[in-house]
């Protein structure tokens, strides 16, 4: 009931704590009733309000003074909910509840899983490996002898056998194989984790000295060089294909014509000029050669190698040949490495691609033997035996009589088949009409993960103090609002005699501007929209030209139509306004890259609003003044209970007490 506009209030008052701040000075800066709000208080919620400690340093004392009365009037209305056993309320405890299971799970995964990882991933992709690697796949010899194979090589290796001579003979990976197995260079999240780890456990120079299985088969590695991470230059290219004229590669030409573009870039000739003229890569020469940005893989290995190779932007490649022809490169740009936070979403992506899933799972392993997760194995199969009749739900009597019965146990508790069946109705993706016996494994594993997840997320405060805050500051929030709805929005009450009365007491304030209103015909083409012109002066009727050849989208219905409109609200209501009689239209006029004929349909001088035109603006108003009036009655109520004591003296030792 209270979810969301109580996360809403909290977040406007700016208490949520985001941080666990330090304890701060036990100095007292107000005092009510037998409660105290310490300097060090103050300055957690003042720091979580504005966000900035160094702008809070340098904050007026009026600032302060005002903030600390807010808080002070914050904290007693704490006191009134605890008094007002707000505590003991179940609607709110379960409310509470719910979020601590629905955030502390989504809060855990990102702190114990995403979080740590898309930092190393961060860190990782400073640099890049340059690999080698001989691939053994286990399709026709089966794994063991794959293993073994792999194995052997190794162990070849170490007694000196040169790499790239055994990765020729040996190595299933057609792509690397013929280049002694090099697969050029890799960063972090673009091979199996697997490998990757691996890569970055060995020094350049070195082989891994095991044998690394991943999906694709057995592999031994061997990084060859390491160096800091360009992530995306941006390059120009002139080609000299060798397939110009047929299928047949004519080298002699291309050889001719690349020197023939270098010759005259030697000469001082602008490169883009040069590509025009000289360029068979038909996607790019007319952009003077221009590649846009590109990653390292994104080429062929000898283009990327030589791109990546030049170090200053405008510097030019010798030639260079790949299996499309000839080609000169300059490099014209080089994109830095961005920061953790711009690169953020982009490493959850590939975290969530290439690792979250095998972590997941360890992590709800790790879940299970802490809460002692045990199946009640005769329940489970009394499930699991109706899956091949298709009916693994409720509707099956012999599943509805055991519905009751625990299906699984965990330190605290147990779920029921019942339970079970409700909680995997909210599962996307499982539906219990369809499980057969595999599937309903797959949903109990499901279920229960999620269910061990929740338990966890029960206990968390008790072991992170961030969390901790969070929650307090949670439970407040909806505390806080459920005392603004009972001391203010139920005691609110809008009568249309009040409401018209302050209508005449604030009169002046609701006004119409001047306003027009006007109709338009709209084409992207001069040439229509001339011809529309020269028909209106023979008479055709705008509105019959506006339904038939408008082009804004939505009016043609209209007649063109733009309604009442305040004169200012747009230059084409400027525009209508400068038309002196209804009726008047204007010439074509160049607007919004196209072109409008304007026709004035009425002009409204401005004018005060009536009751009824002001309706609205006037609730709102009242309701607001009205609303501020119950609020200061609330705080006066407060007030004269607890007593506030504010020592405002005190306020010039804020953010000199740590």
């Amino acid at each position: 009931m209270f979810l969301r506009v109580a996360v809403f209030f909290t977040l406007a008052l700016g208490f949520i704590l985001t941080s666990c701040a330090p304890e701060g000075s036990q100095t007292v800066l107000a005092k009510f009733g037998d409660q105290k709000i310490t300097l060090g208080d103050f300055e957690k919620a003042y720091n979580n309000n504005v966000g900035n400690n160094d702008a809070v340093k340098k904050d007026s004392l009026s600032k302060l003074k005002n903030f600390l009365n807010l808080y002070v009037d914050f904290r007693m209305k704490l006191r009134d909910a605890e008094v007002r056993g707000f505590d003991s309320d179940s609607e709110m405890q379960n409310e509470l509840l719910d979020y601590k299971k629905k955030v502390g799970v989504t809060y855990f995964l990102e702190t114990h899983l995403v979080d740590p990882a898309i930092h190393q991933l961060y860190d990782r992709r400073e640099w890049e490996y340059r690999v080698s690697h001989i691939m053994i796949r286990p399709d026709s010899t089966g794994d063991a002898a794959a293993k073994k194979l792999a194995e052997d090589l190794l162990d070849s290796l170490k007694n000196g056998a040169d790499f790239a001579t055994l990765a020729k003979k040996y190595s299933q990976d057609r792509y690397s194989a013929s280049d002694g197995g090099d697969i050029f260079y890799i960063t972090a999240g673009e091979v199996p984790p697997e490998f990757e780890d691996a890569v970055y456990a060995t020094q350049p120079g070195h082989i891994y000295p095991h044998v690394v299985k991943t999906p694709f088969g057995y592999h031994i590695i061997e990084v060859t060089d390491k160096r800091l991470r360009i992530p995306e230059i941006r390059a120009s290219h002139i080609l000299a294909s060798f397939y110009t004229k047929s299928k047949v590669p004519d080298t002699t030409a291309a050889r001719l014509k690349i020197d023939s573009a270098m010759a005259e870039l030697k000469a001082g000739v602008d490169f883009a000029d040069v590509a025009k003229k000289f360029s068979d890569d038909f996607g790019s020469k007319q952009q003077g050669g221009d590649l846009g940005y590109f990653g390292i893989r994104m080429m062929v290995k000898p283009f990327a190698e030589a791109a990546f190779n030049l170090k200053k932007v405008g510097d030019i490649s010798p030639i260079i040949e790949t299996r499309y022809g000839f080609h000169i490169i300059k490099l014209t740009g080089i994109k830095p490495r961005p920061t953790f936070e711009e690169d953020k979403d982009n490493l959850t992506k590939i975290y969530k691609r290439t690792r979250y899933q095998a972590q997941y799972d360890s992590l709800i392993a790790e879940l299970r033997k802490k809460f002692d997760y045990r199946i009640n194995d005769v329940v489970y199969n009394e499930v699991a035996a109706q899956g091949d009749t298709g009916k693994i739900n409720l509707d099956n009597p012999d599943i509805d009589k055991i519905k009751n019965d625990s299906l699984f146990y965990f330190n605290g508790g147990s779920v029921s088949v019942d339970e079970f069946f409700n909680k995997l109705d909210s599962q996307p993706g499982y539906s219990p009409k369809f499980l057969n016996t595999a599937g309903f494994k797959q949903a109990v594993d499901k279920v229960s993960g999620d269910v061990l997840l929740e338990q966890q997320a029960l206990i968390l405060d008790k072991t992170d103090p961030r969390f901790a805050s969070l929650m307090k500051n949670y439970k407040d929030g909806i505390y806080i609002f459920k005392l603004q709805q009972d001391e203010v929005w139920n005691k609110l009450k809008v009568d249309s005699t009040d409401l018209y009365k302050y209508y005449l007491a604030n009169k002046e304030k609701y006004k119409w501007p001047n306003r027009v209103e006007f109709k338009e015909i709209y084409s992207r083409s001069d040439s229509a929209i001339n011809h529309y012109y020269d028909l209106l002066k023979q008479g055709e009727s705008f509105d019959s030209l506006a339904s038939k050849y408008t082009e804004r989208s939505g009016y043609k219905a209209k007649a063109g139509d733009w309604g009442l409109v305040d004169v200012n609200s747009s230059d084409l209501a400027k525009d209508a306004d400068k038309l002196e009689q209804p009726g008047d239209y204007s010439k074509p006029i160049s607007f919004e890259g196209g072109f409008s004929i304007i026709y004035l349909v009425k002009k409204d001088p401005a004018h005060d609003k009536t009751f009824e035109e002001a309706r609205a603006e006037v609730s709102g108003a009242y309701q607001e003044v009205e609303s501020k009036k119950l609020e200061n009655d609330y705080i006066d109520y407060l007030t004269k209970i607890y007593k506030p004591k504010i020592y405002y003296s005190e306020l010039d030792k804020v953010h000199k007490s740590n």
